[in-house]
């Protein structure tokens, strides 16, 4: 790989995702990963531009934003990019009354959309909530329409709370999209809209941003489509054999989001 002076040269704007990079999930709120709380403190101090950019779709992000600075993390609800209201955008856009196959501690995100007479299915990280009958229920939904919608918070295959690895809402997905015969619209990494909406909000372009994730598809994959260039933390999800990754390869492989902050901060925005 070239010297790290080149990979992060011109740097503007870092995108973060959350869990696995600043904290794992778990029961009373979850763990801070060693080093993250300082290490967000210190990237929100220099002249690099910050967005978070989570897939979380167990908890709104008002939830998500409130458990985080329980741990310590300087963060607020208008710095964070997350699925669920982008989906709320779409279905007002389209008039689409969603069949919710969700989990309850982001229900409160889709109060305002209207859920009668359902005309697609929205999916999400459901945990407990993915039952035979729910599932059956959203097939049923899908099944009944003369043009299927099936929108996904995601396409995560797992993912890592503090009791370990967890099924994430990708394989239900795909389960869905097998028995209807349907191809899902993904509203979240890796979706390039998800990503040119974080860019956005921070007014930094894709060749100027770099993110940091734990995720090798997801984050690094989905990332550098978009043109932005992307690190993997060896934290959360990682795996050694995502280093040997088949399709994908990250700009730099780093222990933790600390070691990420100490290289951004010697040699971005040079």
């Amino acid at each position: 790989m070239a010297p790290w002076g080149k990979r992060l040269a011109g740097v503007r704007g870092v995108l973060l995702d959350i869990s696995g990079v600043l904290y794992d999930s778990g029961a009373g709120g979850g763990t801070a990963i060693a080093g993250s709380v300082e290490a967000v403190a210190r990237l929100k101090r220099s002249r690099l531009k910050v967005r978070f950019c989570t897939n979380e779709s167990q908890k709104s992000r008002a939830e998500l934003v409130g458990q985080l600075r329980r741990l310590g993390f300087d963060i607020s609800e208008g710095e964070v990019t997350a699925p669920a209201p982008a989906a709320c955008q779409i279905l007002k856009e389209r008039g689409l009354r969603p069949y919710l196959l969700i989990h309850d501690g982001v229900r409160s995100e889709f109060d305002q959309i209207d859920t009668s007479n359902p005309n697609c299915v929205v999916i999400a990280d459901a945990g407990e909530s993915f039952s035979y009958q729910n599932m059956n229920n959203a097939f049923q939904v899908l099944m009944e329409l003369e043009k299927p919608v099936l929108i996904s918070l995601g396409k995560g295959r797992y993912y890592k709370e503090t009791s370990g690895l967890m099924l994430d809402v990708g394989p239900y997905m795909k389960a869905l999209e097998y028995a209807c015969g349907i191809k899902a619209e993904v509203v979240g990494k890796p979706s390039p809209e998800f990503f040119k909406s974080a860019l956005q909000a921070i007014g930094v372009e894709a060749h100027q941003a770099v993110m940091i994730g734990d995720d090798i598809v997801g984050d690094v994959g989905g990332a550098q489509r978009c043109g932005m260039r992307a690190l993997q933390v060896r934290t959360g999800k990682f795996r050694p054999s995502d280093e040997h990754h088949p399709e994908v390869k990250a700009d730099g492989y780093v222990d933790n989001l600390a070691e990420a902050v100490d290289l951004l901060l010697q040699h971005a925005d040079k």
